[in-house]
């Protein structure tokens, strides 16, 4: 019986999200403007007119460090529900399995140190 409600309350809840981002799209497609000229076509760059390409390469090392801190970023999330959770009964089991963890971080970041991952030349 509660799950049948549960599962009922999150489809009208779904069913109101549907709606609400229906309205909006609606709404501004009617009350939006419609009139488009050549200056409100133009590129726009902190009130200066742009200047170069607009579409250009970026090197690859600027995506490897992305990714790099995306990678790191993660596993710090990961750190999180450790540290709040963090209870006498976890002993030294938990304090080995973290000390793991932390292990695998460090030496990933050694690893992309000595690789030159770390360099922006």
């Amino acid at each position: 019986m509660a799950f049948t409600v549960t599962v009922m309350g999150l489809l009208i809840f779904a069913a109101a999200v549907a709606a609400n981002f229906a309205g909006m799209i609606l709404t501004s497609t009617i009350l939006g403007p419609k009139r488009r000229n050549s200056v409100k076509d133009q590129p726009f760059e902190c009130g200066s007119l742009p200047v170069g390409p607009t579409h250009t390469r970026f090197h690859i090392r600027f995506y490897l460090t992305a990714i790099l801190f995306l990678i790191f970023d993660i596993e710090v999330v990961f750190l999180y529900p450790f540290i709040t959770i963090l209870r006498p009964e976890l002993g030294v089991t938990g304090l080995w399995i973290m000390g793991a963890f932390l292990a695998v971080l460090v030496f990933g970041l050694a690893y992309e140190w000595r690789r030159g991952g770390m360099e922006w030349d």
